[in-house]
């Protein structure tokens, strides 16, 4: 694995309080993140039951007067 360039903020005592990366590094690896998260989201939900247009629509109505 490569490793991420980084700068670090410290405080008073020298000890680290911050990790600075570069913008791309952090869009790249927040992508990564949410792309994995959204895989185990859908791997989850395989055996929910799917319901028509008809009865999505009908329960999406039915959230917004809850």
């Amino acid at each position: 694995m490569t490793a991420i360039p980084r700068k670090y903020i410290t405080d008073a005592k020298n000890q680290k309080q911050v990790v600075i990366v570069d913008l791309e590094t952090f869009n790249r690896r927040e992508t990564i993140i949410e792309d994995k998260g959204l895989a185990k989201f859908m791997e989850e939900a395989e055996g929910d039951k799917t319901l028509s247009v008809h009865e999505a629509k009908k329960h999406y109505r039915s959230l917004k007067k809850g």
